[in-house]
């Protein structure tokens, strides 16, 4: 018998991944759990392993296809014997997600007929609706423009258009119309008059956003179209908090082999707060409120090509001040070389993101779904701060910084996002010489 490999999900958020390259070829001999596959996600590559022994028996997706999670890549036939029958099957009783993805391959392949090539591309968002490979795919080859597209009523989450919503459409127009047109031809039309919607000239450079940016795009504008997204602000003196890194860090340095930044103490500031809030530390399913016992602490990480990943560390709330530190540096470090394993990726309850590391004094930033809420920390600065010393108020200087909580306020009002963050303010203020160690 043939059994399905299909594209596996490697993140919450995540709907697709792209063949990077077949480590096997058809009718190679395979060992279960043998790796077959190598995909990339906007978070990770990796490689995919075989679900069971046998014979890789077809590819249905090619180097370089962008699949949706779920969909079968290919087939393994696990007995020669059953190789001719479920042949034989396949041909009396077709598959029609079969034939249809293998449709797609043939959509998404490069090809030297100028026709196909002139197709009009669908955007994965238009600001209002999501549209997935699949979806995308039949709109290309049925010739269906944006236009029609936006006028279709979606039946999935959130409104998406399903392949039952865009066969429905494509089934009622030929209908309707009676249009004996082909797809290659009525996406030609449209490709002809479709205006550009920038000049290219000497004074500008278009350039063309890769998919991780792409991802990234569409993850942010569905996140703020979910949550109801508020911002809180508070000033933090962590005066004490500087001098002790200043004196620990060279020791630091030399005994774990990594140094001591501030984002482990920030870290570990809103750990403690969710243990005195721990409301805050939720994420929402439907009409509930799902409250997370563990703190699965997500941290924002930029890579050198300009884009972000959320590494998580699990049961964060179990670390030190050094195990922290430990896992932002391992993480941190395999992010940028894309070693991270997909779990690594998921699971996330509450997000912390470290703007001053740019210098920025504060940020609004965006909620990382399917959390609640997200801790901003912004750049220390010296500051001329009045102070009252023996009863009278006097100028000094101190290490001042922002801290933002940006919150979800379906379930998190304004006042349990304050005290939580006063919370985290006051954990950072009292971080000195006599209430720390490493």
């Amino acid at each position: 018998m043939k059994i399905d490999v299909i594209m596996p999900k490697m993140g919450e958020s995540l709907q697709e991944g792209t063949i990077l390259k077949w480590l096997k070829s058809v009718g190679d001999i395979i060992e279960r759990d043998e790796m077959i596959l190598e995909i990339s996600t906007d978070k990770v590559d990796t490689e995919v392993p075989s679900p069971v022994a046998g014979i890789l028996a077809d590819i249905l997706a090619n180097e370089g296809d962008t699949v949706d999670v779920g969909s079968v890549i290919a087939k393994i036939e696990t007995s020669e014997q059953s190789d001719v029958a479920t042949d034989n099957l396949s041909s009396k009783n077709p598959n029609d997600n079969d034939i249809l993805q293998k449709e797609n391959s043939k959509i998404n392949r490069p090809s030297g007929n100028s026709q196909e090539n002139g197709t009009m591309k669908i955007p994965r968002s238009d600001g209002k609706k999501f549209y997935s490979p699949l979806v995308r795919s039949i709109a290309k080859a049925e010739g269906i423009s944006l236009e029609a597209l936006q006028s279709i009523e979606g039946t999935g989450a959130d409104g998406r258009l399903t392949k039952k919503d865009i066969t429905k459409f494509i089934k009622n127009r030929n209908t309707n119309t009676g249009d004996t047109t082909t797809p290659v031809q009525m996406a030609q039309k449209q490709t002809e008059s479709v205006q550009p919607l920038i000049i290219n000239n000497e004074d500008i450079e278009i350039i063309p956003m890769d998919r991780v940016r792409q991802l990234i795009a569409e993850h942010m504008v569905q996140s703020q179209r979910t949550s109801a997204h508020v911002t809180s602000i508070e000033e933090c003196d962590v005066t004490g908090l500087v001098k002790f890194r200043e004196k620990h860090k060279s020791k630091f340095l030399e005994r774990e082999g990594i140094k001591l930044t501030y984002t482990p103490f920030f870290v570990k500031a809103l750990i403690d707060a969710v243990r005195q809030y721990p409301k805050i530390n939720v994420s929402v399913d439907d009409n509930n409120i799902i409250l997370h016992k563990r703190v699965h602490l997500s941290f924002a990480t930029a890579l050198e090509d300009g884009n972000l990943i959320v590494p998580v560390i699990k049961n964060s709330d179990a670390l030190g001040i050094t195990g922290l530190a430990r896992s932002i540096n391992d993480l941190s470090k395999r992010a940028r070389s894309k070693n991270l394993k997909p779990e690594e990726i998921q699971g996330g309850t509450i997000a912390l993101t470290n703007v001053g590391t740019f210098g920025t004094l504060f940020g609004t930033p965006i909620i990382n779904q399917p959390q609640t809420a997200i801790v901003g920390v912004g750049a220390i600065k010296k500051q001329a701060v009045v102070r009252e010393l023996d009863g009278e108020d006097a100028i000094v200087v101190r290490q001042m910084m922002y801290v933002s909580i940006t919150y979800d306020h379906r379930v998190i009002d304004g006042m349990l996002a304050g005290q939580a963050l006063a919370q985290i303010v006051k954990n950072l203020e009292n971080m000195n010489e006599n209430t720390l160690s490493l």
